[in-house]
C-alpha cells in the first residue's frame, strides 16, 4: 500500500469507547475526512480517498470545503457536539494550504477540542528542491511551514519515512482521545512519502478501540474537599465545559440540590443546568449576570469544576473579593486543577468526583441567608433580561431584542452558535438555555469567522445524532457582519450538501464589540466602523456607510435569504422568520435571515470588569479619563492564592 492508503484505511478502523454511568458507547473516531487538494496531496491522500470511495464510500467519506481554516472549525464544532468522542481529519496541500490551518489548530488546542490535521509537506528526499511553495531558511534547511504547528498543537510529528507512520499515528491518536491532553494533533506528510509504497502490517489496519480515560478522584482529596465545603459559609460552584464533556450535568444537579450551593457557569459551561433551575445563577465574570457576580464577590469557597479559569471567568481576577476565599478545583487536566495556587486540587473526571462528593456531604446544606440571596439575585437579573428582551427600539432594534426573538422562536433542543464580537458576551449573560447541547459559543479563542463553519460542524453532528434516533435539532448561527465577512464561504459547502443551517446575520456596519471597548478605553471607536475613506483625514470613522449588501452576497452563493426590513415590526417578523426556517425541509439547504441593528444600544451591564490596558499617558482627554477608571479596577485585582 502507499502511505496515504494506509493512513486512510487505518483511520477508518479507529473507535472511541466511553463508559458513562454503567452505559458503554462506541463511536467511530474519524467519521470522515475534509480536503482541499493541491500538488502536495492530490496524488497521495487524494488518490487514497478516491480509491476507497470506489471500493466502498462508507470506508472514509470525503467532504469538500472552501477554506482549510474553515474545515478545521467544522471538525471542532463536530467534536464539541459529540463531546470529544469524534472529530474529522483534514488533508491539505503544502505551503498556504497547510498554513491556512494554523488558526484552526490554535483554536482547537485552546478549546481543548480534538482535530486531526494532516498538512502535506515538501519532498522528504529533496529530489526536487526547492519545490513550489517551499519555505527556505538558510540557517536550518529542514524547517518547513509545517513547523509553525509545533507550538499550536498538542502533538506534532513528521512522517519522513513510511515506517514512522505507525508510531506517529499511534501516539497522535493517544493524545487526540485523551481528555486531559486533547487539542490539535498535527501529523505532517511529505508529498513524496504519501505516494511511496511499503508493506503494512495487518495489525496496523485492524480495528482499534481508544477508551476515553475518566480518572476517579482520590479518596483523600475528596475528604479534604468535603471538609472545606462543610466549613464554608458562602460557597459557589463555577461550572465549565468539563462538566458537559464528562456528562456530569445530572450529578451536578444532585449536588446542588443536596447542598444548596449555587452555580455560575463559564461560556463553555452554559447548559450544565437549565437557566431557570433554582440554583443556577447563569453566566459568571466579565460577561456574567449580576446574580452570579454578586454571589462571587463575597464567596469564601470557589468550587471550580471543569473550568480553565480564563480572565473573563474571573473578571480578570477581580470577581472574588472575600479576603479568605479558597479554591477547590476539579479538573481532568492537572494544569487547570492547580490554578490560582489552590491547595485543594482534584485531578479527576468531573462526574466521578461529584459522585464521591455527593456521598461524602450527606446532611450538609448552606445557610438559609445564602439561599435567599440567590433567589433574590436571580429574580433581579431575570427581570433585567425580560426588560432587555421586551423593550422596543425603532427603526433599528437593539441586539438584546434580536437575541430575545431567537430564544423564543427556537425549541429547547436547538443549538445556538456564536464566536466573536459583542454577541458572545450578550448571549452568555442572557441566553436562556434549556438543554445541555443547546449552546455552543467558541470563546476560548474568540475567533472571528468561526460561526458559520463551526455551526456547520455542529449541524453535521446533529444530523448524525438524529439518524441514530436521538434529538432532532435545528442549528441557528448568530453572527455579526464583521465576523460574517471573515469566513462566510462555507455557506457554499452547506448549499452543495443541502444542509439546513439557519444563519441570523446582524448587520451593524462595523465592529460593535471592539467599538464599545475602544470607547471605554478612551480610543473613541477608532477603526471599528465600516465607512468610506476620508482621504483628507485618512479616516474610516466618519465617512458614508459602505454600500455593501450582505443579503445579496448570500443569495449569490445559492443561499435562501429572508430580509427583515427596519421598522416597528422587526422583532415580530424576525421571530416568525426563524420559525419558518425551522419548518423548512431538513435537506433544503441553508437559510440566512438578514436583520439590521443599532450598535450603540448595549446589553445590560454585568457589573464586572475585564482587564485591557489603557495608555498611561495621552493627549486625548478621553484616554486620560479612561486610565483613571482603569487604575481603580486594577487596585481590586488579586493573586487569588488559596
Amino acid at each position: 500500500m502507499t502511505v496515504a492508503q494506509a493512513v486512510v484505511e487505518y483511520l477508518s478502523k479507529q473507535y472511541t469507547v466511553d463508559s458513562i454511568g454503567g452505559q458503554e458507547f462506541r463511536e467511530r473516531l474519524i467519521p470522515g475526512t475534509f480536503g482541499i487538494f493541491g500538488h502536495g496531496n492530490v496524488a497521495g491522500v487524494g488518490q487514497a480517498l478516491k480509491q476507497y470511495q470506489q471500493l466502498d464510500p462508507a470506508i472514509m467519506p470525503y467532504y469538500q470545503g472552501r477554506n482549510e481554516q474553515a474545515q478545521s472549525h467544522q471538525a471542532v464544532g463536530y467534536a464539541r457536539h459529540t463531546r470529544r468522542r469524534q472529530t474529522f481529519a483534514i488533508s491539505t496541500s503544502i505551503g498556504p494550504g497547510s498554513s491556512n490551518l494554523l488558526t484552526g489548530a490554535a483554536l482547537a488546542t485552546t478549546n481543548r477540542l480534538p482535530v486531526l490535521l494532516l498538512p502535506s509537506d515538501t519532498f522528504a528526499t529533496r529530489a526536487a528542491d526547492p519545490v513550489l511553495q517551499q519555505l527556505e531558511q538558510p540557517y536550518a534547511y529542514d524547517i518547513t511551514v509545517n513547523d509553525a504547528f509545533r507550538p499550536l498543537s498538542k502533538f506534532f510529528d513528521r512522517v519522513s519515512r513510511p515506517e514512522q507512520l505507525f508510531s506517529a499515528f499511534h501516539h497522535g491518536l493517544r493524545v487526540l482521545t485523551d481528555p486531559a491532553e486533547t487539542g490539535a494533533v498535527t501529523i505532517s506528510l511529505p508529498q513524496d512519502v504519501q505516494a511511496e509504497a511499503f508493506d503494512v502490517p495487518e495489525e496496523f489496519l485492524a480495528e482499534r478501540e481508544w477508551r476515553i480515560r475518566r480518572p476517579d478522584a482520590d479518596d483523600e482529596d475528596i475528604r479534604r474537599a468535603a471538609e472545606a465545603i462543610r466549613a464554608a459559609k458562602r460557597p459557589l460552584i463555577i461550572a465549565g465545559g468539563g462538566v458537559l464533556y464528562a456528562y456530569a450535568s445530572d450529578e451536578l444537579a444532585k449536588f446542588v440540590e443536596l447542598t444548596g450551593i449555587p452555580v455560575g457557569n463559564t461560556q463553555a459551561g452554559v447548559g450544565v443546568l437549565p437557566w431557570d433551575h433554582q440554583f443556577s445563577l447563569g453566566a459568571i465574570g466579565s460577561t456574567g449576570t449580576t446574580a452570579a457576580n454578586a454571589i462571587a464577590a463575597d464567596a469564601d469557597l470557589i468550587i471550580g469544576i471543569g473550568t480553565r479559569y480564563e480572565d473573563f471567568t474571573t473578571a480578570s481576577r477581580t470577581a472574588f473579593q472575600n479576603p479568605d476565599v479558597r479554591f477547590i478545583n476539579i479538573n481532568v487536566a492537572a494544569i487547570d486543577a492547580y490554578k490560582h495556587g489552590t491547595t485543594l486540587p482534584i485531578v479527576a473526571d468531573a462526574r466521578k468526583a461529584l459522585v464521591k462528593l455527593n456521598a461524602a456531604l450527606g446532611g450538609y446544606r448552606v445557610g438559609a441567608d445564602l439561599e435567599q440571596q440567590v433567589a433574590d439575585e436571580k429574580q433581579r437579573w431575570d427581570a433585567t433580561v425580560d426588560e432587555a428582551f421586551d423593550t422596543r427600539f425603532t427603526p433599528l432594534p437593539a441586539q438584546n431584542e434580536i437575541i430575545g426573538a431567537a430564544s423564543r422562536a427556537m425549541d429547547a433542543a436547538d443549538v445556538v452558535i456564536c464566536a466573536a464580537g459583542s454577541l458572545p458576551g450578550d448571549l452568555h449573560k442572557m441566553w436562556r438555555v434549556r438543554d445541555p447541547f443547546g449552546y455552543h459559543v467558541e470563546y476560548a479563542y474568540s475567533c472571528m469567522g468561526y460561526e458559520i463553519p463551526g455551526g456547520l460542524g455542529v449541524k453535521r453532528a446533529a444530523l448524525a445524532e438524529a439518524a441514530r434516533g436521538g434529538e432532532q435539532r435545528d442549528v441557528v448561527v448568530m453572527v455579526g457582519d464583521g465576523s460574517y465577512l471573515m469566513m462566510h464561504t462555507e455557506l457554499v459547502t452547506a448549499v452543495a450538501e443541502r444542509i439546513k443551517l439557519i444563519v441570523v446575520l446582524i448587520q451593524n456596519h462595523g465592529y460593535a464589540s471592539i467599538g464599545s471597548l475602544s470607547e471605554s478605553l478612551g480610543s473613541q471607536r477608532f477603526g471599528t466602523q465600516y465607512r468610506a475613506l476620508n482621504e483628507q483625514q485618512h479616516s474610516f470613522d466618519e465617512g458614508e456607510t459602505l454600500p455593501v449588501d450582505l443579503a445579496l452576497n448570500a443569495e449569490s452563493l445559492g443561499v435562501k435569504v429572508v430580509r427583515i426590513e427596519p421598522g416597528e415590526k422587526v422583532i415580530a417578523e424576525l421571530e416568525q422568520a426563524i420559525r419558518d426556517a425551522k419548518a423548512a425541509p431538513e435537506r433544503g439547504g441553508p437559510i440566512l435571515i438578514h436583520v439590521e441593528s443599532d450598535p450603540l444600544l448595549d446589553a445590560p451591564s454585568s457589573e464586572s470588569w475585564w482587564d485591557v490596558p489603557v495608555s498611561q499617558v495621552s493627549h486625548l482627554e478621553s484616554t486620560k479619563q479612561a486610565f483613571k477608571t482603569y487604575s481603580d479596577h486594577k487596585n481590586r485585582q488579586r493573586k487569588l492564592l488559596g
